[in-house]
């Protein structure tokens, strides 16, 4: 790991910075919404907008590298960022905000899409595992500190939107004076989603709903929190919690699933996440509680959608993985669009506690469908599934394939030391 953190050191402290930026604006927007007087239903148009477009950004961006380099598109969109984030206080109208959450999130996708290829040109075969890890743990780090800086601040007031304006500024002193050379940009080509649907229903259902879970769930806590009566520093540490717990159950959730039937964990997962978030609408007005249950429920989303990744590449030969990464995308970013806005709908007509209704029902149903088609189809023997590989929900294309080609980098080292283990038991 030290020498993954060496090699690959300024471009995952722009990531930070970047982080921390796009963390605090997130968290931000909710309560100074409230504050502005805006009507629940609006304040979630506002937050969907990030993801509508993260969605165009995804399928855009990547064509944009290719026509003009990385370090054009990510000074550009970069810049974007930054004069974005000085505009919402200056003009505190929903509308505004919504475009300027399209604004950012297209501009967020493409400056992540340049970063992660960098990241993965700078590592070796042996170290993409290590590297993915290292990427992850500098996302929630961000998140977690971009929380810290909101519980300090003062919502109403210029700063703690010109903070994460100079933080996505200075991130491009680290990654554009890297010293790495510009690497080659290659997407694969995706396969359609009528063959992605065929392949695999489960992953295809299952991201979809993720996309509304995590959208509403990561989107909408904010205002959650605050219309709960959450104090500014127990509404930080909620998010926080949330990030915190989709970092720690990784490596049980992945070691669980490379082990067991991969549709029974999801279902197991989910069904344990949509419990959890009934516990949230009963318990949820106790600050306490609500710190663990975000804990949880932040803990089993994640690592579901590695799981559904992880459970598509079972069906898949190893030179189709890539290809699936970004139907998948699409498919969770199309999910992603609807659930801030019904999570603020169902809020603005039930009251808060309908946040983690939401999130509950939304579980339950994959739960419930995986639980299906384990009736439905053979389970793969566990010794022919692929390996399972850690991915936050928010990533990109690119992020999304270098996940996958470490998974097709441990089936042909799995493949090959089975075979030299056969040839050892001929020869004996």
């Amino acid at each position: 790991m030290g020498q993954v953190l060496a090699s690959s050191s300024a471009l995952l402290l722009g990531m930070l910075f970047l982080m921390i930026g796009n963390g605090l604006q997130g968290s931000l927007l909710g309560v100074r919404g409230d504050i502005e007087g805006f009507s629940t239903l609006s304040i979630s148009i506002v937050m969907s907008g990030y993801f509508l477009g993260f969605l165009g950004g995804s399928q855009i961006a990547p064509r944009l590298i290719k026509r003009v380099g990385h370090v054009r598109v990510f000074a550009a969109l970069a810049s974007f960022i930054s004069a974005a984030l000085i505009i919402f206080p200056t003009f505190a109208d929903p509308w505004v905000w919504t475009i300027l959450r399209i604004i950012l999130g297209f501009c967020f996708s493409g400056v992540y899409v340049t970063a992660e290829s960098w990241l993965n040109n700078t590592s070796t075969n042996e170290q993409r595992g290590k590297t993915l890890s290292a990427y992850m743990l500098v996302q929630m780090v961000g998140m977690v500190i971009a929380q810290g800086i909101l519980a300090f601040g003062e919502p109403s007031g210029y700063i703690l939107f010109i903070i994460p304006s100079v933080l996505v500024s200075i991130s491009f002193a680290p990654i554009l004076l890297s010293v790495s050379p510009m690497p080659p940009f290659e997407t694969s080509k995706p396969m359609t989603l009528r063959q992605l649907f065929v392949i695999s229903p489960l992953g295809c259902v299952g991201m979809f709903l993720i996309g509304g879970i995590f959208s509403a769930q990561m989107g909408m806590a904010s205002v959650y929190a605050i219309q709960t009566g959450f104090s500014l520093a127990e509404v930080s540490s909620l998010i926080a919690a949330l990030f915190v717990g989709a970092v720690v159950f990784q490596i049980p959730i992945g070691w669980l699933s490379d082990r067991l039937d991969r549709r029974l964990v999801i279902s197991c997962v989910a069904g344990v996440g949509g419990f959890v978030c009934l516990i949230g609408t009963i318990f949820g007005a106790n600050q306490y509680m609500a710190l663990g249950v975000a804990f949880l429920a932040g803990g089993m989303v994640n690592p579901l959608y590695s799981l559904m990744i992880a459970h598509t590449n079972d069906y898949l030969e190893p030179e189709d993985m890539a290809a699936s990464s970004g139907g998948l995308i699409f498919i969770n970013g199309v999910g992603a669009v609807g659930g801030p806005i019904i999570a603020g709908w169902l809020m603005s007509v039930f009251g808060t506690p309908a946040y983690w209704v939401l999130q509950a029902v939304l579980l339950m149903g994959i739960a419930s469908y995986a639980g299906w088609r384990m009736t439905r189809r053979e389970a793969i023997a566990v010794e022919d599934t692929s390996a399972y590989v850690a991915v936050m929900a928010s990533a990109t294309p690119v992020a999304s394939e270098v996940a996958q080609e470490w998974a097709i980098e441990q089936a042909a080292d799995e493949a090959l030391e089975n075979a030299e283990a056969e040839a050892q038991a001929g020869g004996s």
